[in-house]
């Protein structure tokens, strides 16, 4: 970094108080945010639903939106609310660790007005200490470790500094080290050849208080760019501002003298929510403009390369064909006073029709594209006229924040720690409304064993894991969460998978088929299926969930 060391000077005279610490806060969510898809990347099986860095960013959001507008002078107060803002808005297992380091920073600043670099290093040990106690079995080489990392670095820093900013250089040059070293720790992250995502967060977060303090653009990515396959379009809706009408999306071959950064850069004149993913020599450039400057990146990037292809939607009719969408699609069966509710999450359209139809109170959208907040699923039961819920996260990134919700919450909550959307169906095939919470919870909770859950998607990078070679663009199956087997086209992967899955051995097979896969090919695809398990039924199911061809239940 290239440091503004009169800018520096004058921040180490003043003293951390409320407002600066709001300062930092900012600057960390903006670097977070500016470097959101190199988080995204970092996945560790190669498909296109990479989020660690999306939830990471909507959680320190929601942080920054408690206390954008407050005033507090006490840095104590001030972290209060920061820890609170991050406790609702955490979602994802990243964004719940997060949340807890907030938690803990919060608790080493009690009671203080001002942060000097002793209450800093302490704030960090505290907050290594709460994130520890959040997680029932702590991985190493994961965003735990550079917590603990950075909180050991900055301790013994205070043998020669005890100013503020310099354990703030101390703490970013720890994150950085103990991320590079996640391979080493977690060895599916060295198969994957990537560090851990999480981590690599946490270091933006620290890296971009930094960056404020040293007067540098927070702005300009340190991009490297996703794959096309895993480019999160859709949940690009989600970020649609006010004045950004139109969505572009440019297929290009740059010219030699491409420069990535510049890019990017001259993107940031003509609109938001950017995204660059390359393959194969290919770029796919996509971004919200406003009318007026629809064809600007079209223009541009003719000046640099050769267009093979342009999609432009307006923005304003495809959310409010969305929200017709929604608001038409699922009615629920009421819920009684006394009886049992029971709060799902579910990726896709069709998905949340069947739990609809098996009795569910509520669906909470999301899953692995889209993780929701404690603070979407708390919204999603707290009106009820019952005080007896239950949840199904139906992801293992959900899992924690149905956890944080239960624990904020006066209603009695079981959290049935279903990982799989086919875990959660067959967990309600056990629910009795009327019956006693805990019994019908450890019921569910017996019934998620009862059923192998498949994914078959298109993998998103070229690599080896678990003895799987797969190559980018080929067909791959995930069979309760473990990478299997990789193919040439779906049908092939979803052989494939059931001849792993030993589906000859079990009943029922069902396909749940995404919103990418067309019904008529779903259900030739069931046929061949058929024909080779002549003996097992066999259903076909709209799912609608993306990225994924199919979720296939085998029970």
């Amino acid at each position: 970094m290239a440091v503004d060391t009169s800018r520096v000077e004058k921040l180490r005279k003043k003293q951390i108080n409320g407002q600066s610490m709001k300062r930092l806060v900012e600057a960390g969510m903006t670097w977070l945010r500016t470097n959101q898809q190199t988080v995204n990347a970092l996945n560790v099986f190669p498909v296109p639903d990479g989020d660690t860095g999306t939830n990471m960013v909507l959680t320190m959001q929601s942080a920054w939106n408690e206390v954008k507008d407050l005033g507090y002078r006490s840095i104590s107060d001030m972290a209060n609310a920061v820890s609170k803002g991050a406790l609702m808005g955490a979602r994802g297992n990243s964004g719940v660790i997060l949340s807890q380091l907030w938690r803990g920073f919060a608790r080493g600043v009690q009671g203080k007005d001002v942060m000097d670099g002793p209450t800093f290093a302490k704030a960090f040990a505290e907050a290594r200490d709460t994130a520890y106690r959040g997680v029932v079995r702590p991985v190493e080489g994961t965003i735990l470790t550079v917590a603990r990392e950075v909180a050991e670095a900055t301790e013994a820093g205070l043998k020669s500094t005890q100013d503020a900013i310099d354990i703030l250089e101390i703490a970013v040059k720890a994150a950085d080290e103990s991320v590079q070293k996640t391979p080493d720790l977690l060895p599916v992250l060295k198969q994957a050849g990537v560090v851990d995502s999480g981590g690599k967060g946490f270091f933006f977060i620290l890296e971009g208080m930094l960056r404020h303090v040293y007067g540098e653009s927070l702005e300009t990515p340190l991009m490297s760019v996703q794959p096309i396959s895993s480019m999160q379009l859709n949940s690009a809706m989600e970020d649609v501002e006010e004045g950004q009408d139109y969505e572009v999306v440019v297929d290009f071959m740059p010219a030699n003298n491409f420069e990535l950064q510049k890019f990017y850069g001259r993107l940031e004149e003509m609109g938001t929510s950017i995204q660059v993913g390359e393959g194969e020599g290919m770029y796919r450039m996509h971004i919200h403009v406003p009318l007026e400057k629809r064809y600007e990146p079209i223009d541009y990037i003719m000046g640099i390369g050769t267009i093979t292809k342009v999609a432009m939607e307006n923005l304003l009719a495809q959310m409010d064909d969305i929200e017709k969408s929604k608001a038409a699609r699922i009615s629920f069966a009421p819920v009684e006073p006394g009886q049992i509710a029971v709060v799902v999450v579910s990726p896709g359209a069709g998905l949340s029709r069947i739990f609809a139809s098996l009795g569910v109170a509520a669906v909470v959208e999301g899953g692995q594209t889209m993780n929701p907040s404690t603070q979407d699923i708390l919204n999603s039961f707290e009106n009820f006229p019952t005080d007896k819920v239950i949840i199904l996260p139906n992801n293992k990134n959900i899992i924690l924040a149905a956890n944080q919700a239960k624990e904020v919450t006066v209603k009695q909550v079981a959290v049935v720690p279903s990982r799989t959307v086919p875990q959660g169906l067959a967990a309600m095939l056990s629910l009795q409304p009327d019956g006693d919470l805990d019994s019908v919870a450890e019921k569910m909770i017996k019934a998620l064993s009862a059923v192998k859950t498949g994914e078959i998607t298109v993998a998103t990078r070229t690599v080896e894991i678990d003895g799987v070679n797969v190559k980018e663009g080929q067909v791959i199956a995930l069979l309760d969460g473990k990478l299997v087997a990789s193919a040439s086209s779906v049908e092939k992967g979803c052989l494939q998978l059931l001849e792993k899955a030993k589906a000859d051995e079990h009943e029922l097979i069902t396909l749940f088929y995404g919103q990418e896969m067309p019904h008529a090919e779903a259900n030739r695809i069931a046929d061949v299926i058929r024909d080779k398990y002549s003996d097992q039924e066999i259903e076909v199911q709209e799912g609608g969930q993306p990225h994924y061809q199919f979720i296939i239940s085998v029970e």
